[in-house]
């Protein structure tokens, strides 16, 4: 009998909820691609291909989607995948996600022709459609009584048809997470790409070993104690470049973006002027050495979306964030402020750690009386959903990294203003119709006037503030290969030797 091999890996953070639709922590999503399947995946390109899908067709009048699921698709219970489980894990996902929370809102039915087959129909012309059903926060499918949960809820079970199975008996929060291939798993006949493409398992086992010590994690890596680790500090790149037996490389083309989010429910942060103050305070070149250092990795952004894509733009004055002016920021601060105590959250074991010590420094300098509040990434995940006041169980700012969602104001999780937003929930009409139209538009010449108008509005509103982009460097040992390169981290392809 063949020795088992097992892939080791050191992840960015500690998986402690497992619900992508519950969440949107980038650790989750990792998880979330291992065991669930999605109907589209974005390629190399950014372009949507089929993934569970296997045909589908669109309407001369641009109304109506028909969709027919590849064969040989079934959950790692040995049920078949049907078009029952696609639309309820559908619908649980647009009630929580920006971009299928605006897919929702022009679609006038969504029904199971039959078990493989399902249509999608619009009351309105959409150009969006593939894109989202690719978005990298889902939708994933789920059974259709997994899906019935609440998407306010976690679900408790965590059946897919992916690639991977989550061995919860071995879960230890904190610790470990183990995934063992799928052998029940029809991948496509085509090479991975992205996140689309033939999800081929090369390996028996994937084990995610939590190490929150960078000294520990690079040990581990150069002593072979583990194979792959996904963020290792800039600042110890090239002791990992000097090692013969290990590759260092950027999974992520695409990059990072990371943005400090205000509550908008309560004071300062609910008046505009206090969230202007944010804007003008920041230095992005300081966060960005701070959380990153070596500048090779990373890049100041004056736009809202990410540089680099097509929502790129500048318009409304987004240049204030490439340096710091702090009198602005006083003024604008002084002419709300009121005393209140403000709660930065503090993730001690997330590379946006900096960026909270930087934001809480500055925030004092402005004489605000603020509570910097030390947690690891996991509890400050769970606790942003929270509505309570800051000084009772809530917070007031926190800081984190968002990936190719941000390319679009239709998904990018911060952009969303109103019933569908994210947590720190703005609320902005305008935001709202600007979003709207700009989904709606198919004309690039017309898009990009609505984003630039979308942009203007949301500097004055401030919903989230800048701190700049950068690519996140990735070792692995060399006798690893087959990485696939994208926005998401996934583990099928690899090969170990």
């Amino acid at each position: 009998m063949a020795q088992e091999s097992v892939l080791r890996v050191v992840p960015y953070a500690d998986l402690r909820n497992l619900d992508p639709v519950w969440t949107t922590a980038m650790i989750t999503q990792h998880h979330a691609y291992m065991i669930y399947d999605t109907l589209f995946g974005l390629d190399e390109q950014l372009m949507p291909q089929p993934q569970m899908v296997g045909e589908y067709s669109v309407s001369d009048d641009g109304l109506t989607y028909t969709f027919t699921l590849r064969d040989g698709m079934t959950f790692h219970d040995g049920a078949p995948v049907t078009t029952a489980d696609v639309v309820a894990s559908i619908k649980r996902w647009w009630a929580r996600d920006n971009a299928g929370g605006s897919l929702a809102e022009v679609t006038a039915s969504l029904e199971a022709v039959d078990d493989k087959t399902f249509t999608l129909v619009l009351s309105e012309p959409y150009g969006l459609v593939l894109d989202t059903f690719a978005s990298l926060t889902g939708p994933f499918i789920m059974p259709a009584a997994v899906a019935a949960t609440d998407p306010f809820e976690q679900v408790e079970s965590h059946i897919g048809s992916g690639p991977f199975v989550f061995n919860e008996e071995e879960w230890v929060p904190g610790n470990k997470v183990v995934y063992d291939k799928f052998e029940g798993y029809v991948p496509r006949d085509e090479p991975p790409s992205g996140a689309s493409g033939g999800k081929v398992v090369k390996v028996d086992r994937v084990e995610w070993s939590y190490l929150p010590d960078p000294g520990t994690a690079m040990a581990a890596l150069i002593n072979d104690e583990v194979d792959y680790w996904e963020a290792p500090p800039v600042d110890l790149v090239p002791v990992l470049e000097g090692d013969p037996n290990i590759t260092v490389g950027v999974q992520n083309p695409f990059g990072l973006i990371v943005i400090l989010r205000p509550n908008h429910l309560y004071p300062p942060f609910d008046k505009k002027e206090a969230r202007q103050a944010l804007a003008y305070m920041v230095d992005e070149t300081e966060y960005m050495t701070a959380m990153v250092g070596d500048p090779k990795y990373w890049q100041v952004c004056v736009s809202l979306m990410m540089c680099g894509t097509p929502g790129e733009t500048s318009a409304g004055g987004a240049e204030i964030m490439t340096s710091s002016d702090m009198a602005k920021a006083k003024e604008l601060m002084d002419s709300v402020y009121q005393g209140e105590t403000v709660v930065v959250m503090h993730p001690t074991d997330h590379p946006s750690g900096p960026a909270a010590l930087i934001t809480a420094a500055k925030l004092r300098e402005l004489g605000v009386n603020v509570e910097l509040q030390a947690m690891d990434w996991a509890t400050l995940t769970s606790r942003r959903a929270s509505k309570n006041e800051p000084t009772e169980g809530g917070w007031s700012i926190f800081h984190t990294r968002t990936g190719l969602g941000s390319a679009s104001p239709v998904s990018h999780l911060g952009v969303a203003a109103g019933e569908n937003a994210w947590f720190g929930w703005p609320a902005n009409e305008k935001i709202e119709e600007l979003r709207a139209a700009w989904g709606a538009e198919a004309d690039p010449d017309k898009r990009a006037e609505i984003m630039d108008a979308l942009h203007e509005e949301m500097m004055d509103y401030a919903p989230f503030v800048m701190l700049g982009q950068y690519q996140m460097p990735s070792g692995w040992r060399s006798n690893v290969s087959g990485v696939v390169k994208g926005s998401i981290l996934g583990f099928w392809n690899i090969e170990k030797q």
